[in-house]
């Protein structure tokens, strides 16, 4: 890997841990408050929110302006929220503004990849970040989960800084002011990000003409025969993946009776089986075989359902390891399709900004799915049911629609899928 990805890995790594820190400790933080009890599950689609309103200009930001640089700002903005949930502010609102932070720094993230690196090792450099999110998943969720415990946290709140009253006094506060030192650590970590070579394109000034060139682009994609299909892929897990560790946190505490903190370390266990499979698809596939694994996201779906009958924790663990595991066999492949693809058609930072809208548009609406589900008294093996059958029957259309386009298009799927086999520079 060139000079500069583990730097790039490193502030990605820092940024995701305190993200998912921070979802446990604002789980906490509406529990303990007296929240109403959808609150929680509207924490995913809060964060999901700028994602998809800001689409149309992020993409075009992270390509008019050096993409360490972009992170870095975003990585600010990522700050300010989580200091706004510190200091009294709604945490939905307060998280909605980490979301935007988010939002502007993935297109970088993303982007700054098919920059660095040639085609051929995308797939290995996907492995890289997935695999490095999903630990950032593991370790963020246990980490956010022991900063809520008793132990640490009495440590944490016995703690004064001299002279000054930081008004500090719940464990949820005391977890988000250490949440805010990884922050820190990644910002200086973009501070180090080199630049690339890649020339920088005009931002437009007027917003038609951003939501035009953004529209245009979108249409572009959901064209393009593989990168339908992968934007299709991609989109669904992301959209079950995020909502699925509130869904944890919920099947938890009504199969097992588990605190936030216990039930951090399932949401963990799930990562770990997610990180198992990406960096097993890394070494495994190649671009051109990426379609292979969409079989996959139909047992993911069976499996969602499969967790209501579930009732011990050692059953639990292994399920929910094989469970991520399909996931992230399933995402490293379709994702490294999707740059490459969009590398093709359009400017990095424009399709990973196009990946993101769909993405957190699926997000945003298998979130409020189940925050409806849940407003209106459904129990969560109810709503787990129904969220799992929704996955797998849309998962299944994905892999009708790509048999469809390999019949009636299949001149078309061939040459693109030889374009991924022999592009290598």
């Amino acid at each position: 890997m060139k000079k500069g990805f583990y730097t790039i890995m490193s502030a990605q790594f820092f940024s995701s841990l305190a993200d998912n820190a921070l979802l446990v400790a604002a789980i906490e933080m509406l529990r303990t408050s007296g929240a109403p009890s959808w609150h929680v599950p509207a924490l995913t689609p809060m964060f999901a929110l700028f994602y998809v309103i800001l689409a149309p200009g992020v993409g075009a930001f992270a390509d008019a302006v050096p993409k360490g640089t972009v992170m870095l700002i975003s990585n600010t903005i990522k700050i300010v929220g989580c200091l706004l949930m510190l200091f009294g502010a709604n945490p939905l609102l307060s998280y909605a503004i980490v979301g935007l932070g988010a939002a502007a720094y993935s297109p970088a993230k993303y982007g700054i990849l098919t920059e660095l690196l040639p085609n051929s090792q995308l797939v290995k450099a996907n492995g890289w970040i997935e695999g490095l999110t999903i630990l950032s998943i593991i370790f963020g969720v246990l980490l956010g989960g022991q900063l809520l415990g008793r132990v640490v946290s009495q440590h944490l709140l016995a703690f004064d800084v001299p002279m000054i009253d930081t008004g500090i006094a719940t464990a949820p506060e005391a977890a988000i002011a250490v949440i805010v030192t990884l922050y820190i650590i990644a910002a200086l970590f973009n501070l180090r990000i080199p630049r690339t070579e890649a020339p920088l394109q005009p931002l437009a000034h007027s917003v038609a003409v951003l939501v035009r060139d953004f529209s245009n682009c979108n249409a572009r994609l959901w064209n393009d025969k593989l990168g339908q299909i992968s934007l299709a892929t991609t989109t669904l897990f992301w959209g079950v993946s995020s909502n699925l560790r509130v869904i944890v946190f919920a099947w938890a505490a009504a199969a097992l009776g588990y605190t936030t903190t216990q039930a951090s370390s399932l949401v963990g266990v799930v990562a770990i089986g997610t990180a198992a499979g990406a960096i097993v698809a890394s070494l495994r596939m190649r671009l051109d075989q990426a379609t292979q694994v969409i079989p996959y996201g139909i047992a993911m779906g069976v499996l969602v359902v499969g967790l209501n009958v579930i009732t011990n924790v050692w059953i639990a663990a292994p399920f929910l390891v094989m469970l991520g595991a399909i996931g992230g066999y399933l995402v490293v492949p379709m994702n490294a399709l999707l740059q490459h693809r969009g590398a093709n058609l359009m400017g990095a930072g424009r399709s990973i900004a196009v990946q993101n809208f769909n993405e957190q548009a699926c997000i945003l609406g298998l979130g409020a799915f189940y925050t409806g589900m849940t407003r209106f008294g459904l129990t969560a093996f109810t709503s787990i049911a129904l969220f799992g059958v929704l996955v797998t029957g849309t998962m299944w259309l994905i892999r009708r629609w790509h048999r469809t386009n390999c019949i009636r298009h299949r001149g078309e799927v061939e040459h693109l899928l030889a374009i991924a086999r022999l592009d290598k520079h």
